[in-house]
């Protein structure tokens, strides 16, 4: 049952476009569905959509840096940038991922990135099919290469990624970075799409070889979006599968095993364009997650709290800001943000 649908008509700002930014944000208009008494204490009765910068084709995995920006990846152009708050986009390393001319798949670029607690930028590798880290927060930084294979086998395509408060990483592993993107490539060599896990991933010395990765789940169609709850007891899982778009909680172990997941939400059904993609969590344990028309909010019990309507179909989020409560969202082309009442979660700022 809906209980309000907020839609607010700002000033759009026109802005001129240069060859990798846009130098100015607009408004967009904004329409949010409260389907809970919960929203309330998330989302403030004035709250708006802001388009910070249009540049590309297919953005992922935002990321805030301890210096103020925002890095995100295009994974068609094979780049990864770092929006400033003013809207400028800057290329931070390009070709970020294959370099190989006889790919002929549509995403050759990485896709989701993270920041341990020491401020380095780890990238799941997507077409690279690796997960890395930048030594320096440079483009021309040394790499080091945290994991590249399981029991001999290469990664079909490292989506998403993210921190334990040990240091400890986890990451998917679907086969989007494949050129056909299907379970029957030839070049897939893994005969299931896993959810994994680096311990101690942090704190491993650059230049260290590869670490074997611990395979937590192998039994999802197209594990994507990744996230852990406060407590760091539950695995936050999102299956972004056309047939099966589910959000899936799983209880963790002290010893970092898995049991056996549930279905915390279905999107089966729902309007709008999108799916099940990139998440994230807020410090009530809230999740905040791509979804059909937008970012969806759902509850630790399941309850879809509210939508965040976006004008174009969003494939991740995450959160920034000085006072770490702005949501920033990828969406297609654009990157956009919006202002909550409430903070989001960063498991690597506990120490």
């Amino acid at each position: 049952m809906i209980f309000s649908r907020v839609v607010l008509h700002p000033l759009l700002l026109a802005a001129a476009l240069a060859p990798t930014s846009l130098l100015s944000q607009t408004k967009a208009e904004t329409a949010i569905d409260r389907l809970t008494s919960a929203a309330t204490a998330i989302i403030p009765r004035t709250a708006h959509l802001e388009k910070m910068a249009t540049c590309c084709e297919w953005l992922e995995g935002p990321a805030w840096a301890p210096d103020g920006r925002l890095f995100v990846s295009d994974t068609d152009l094979n780049e990864i940038l770092a929006v400033s708050s003013d809207g400028k986009v800057r290329i931070f390393k390009k070709p970020s991922g294959l370099t190989d001319r006889s790919f002929h798949g549509k995403e050759p670029g990485t896709n989701g990135n993270a920041f341990d607690a020491s401020g380095r930028l780890t990238v799941a590798g997507h077409a690279r099919h690796q997960v890395f880290r930048f030594d320096r927060l440079e483009g021309s930084s040394s790499m080091t290469v945290l994991a590249d294979r399981y029991q001999g086998k290469r990664f079909n395509s490292p989506n998403d990624l993210t921190y334990a408060s040990d240091g400890s990483l986890f990451f998917t592993d679907p086969p989007y970075g494949l050129a056909s993107q299907q379970d029957s490539d030839p070049k897939k060599e893994l005969p299931f799409n896993g959810v994994f896990m680096i311990r101690d991933a942090a704190h491993k010395a650059p230049g260290s070889t590869p670490t074997e990765p611990i395979l937590l789940i192998r039994d999802m169609t197209r594990p994507n979006g990744i996230a852990l709850s406060p407590s760091e007891k539950y695995l936050y899982v999102a299956n972004s599968d056309p047939a099966n778009p589910v959000w899936m909680r799983y209880p963790l172990e002290k010893n970092r095993t898995v049991g056996a997941g549930k279905v915390l939400l279905s999107a089966k059904g729902a309007p709008g364009v999108g799916g099940p993609d990139g998440i994230k969590v807020d410090v009530k344990g809230n999740l905040y997650g791509s979804g059909p028309g937008g970012i969806w909010i759902i509850s630790p019990e399941g309850e879809h709290i509210a939508t965040i309507h976006v004008p174009e179909r969003v494939s991740n989020c995450g959160w920034g800001g000085a006072d770490w409560q702005t949501l920033y969202i990828t969406a297609s082309s654009s990157v956009y943000r919006i202002h909550l009442d409430i903070k989001g979660l960063d498991l690597t700022r506990r120490h």
